[in-house]
């Protein structure tokens, strides 16, 4: 995955993700939310097949790449788990 940081402060980042979709920036900005230090988590799109540009701003407590990586890091755990019920599921 490639990004472009196009702004960075202690408490406001927005991201490019190029070739991104609606579906990883949906789940990233639920899971953003998710986090109360997180005030805004947004994304938009320019045009229908643009690179989704991620907004977050946070309460300073943390720094918005922090939060970031947080935030992927519970989605990956949430597909390791579902890949092992998965493979649980097969092998019965």
């Amino acid at each position: 995955m490639n990004i472009e940081i196009r702004e960075l402060t202690a408490d406001r980042a927005r991201i490019l993700f190029h070739g991104e979709g609606h579906t990883f920036m949906n789940m990233l900005t639920d899971e953003l939310l998710e986090n109360p230090v997180v005030g805004i988590a947004k994304y938009t799109m320019e045009f229908q097949f643009s690179d989704p540009e991620l907004v977050v701003t946070t309460d300073g407590s943390k720094d918005p790449l922090t939060v970031i990586r947080e935030a992927c890091e519970h989605l990956r755990g949430y597909c390791d788990e579902l890949l092992e019920n998965v493979r649980t599921a097969v092998s019965k």
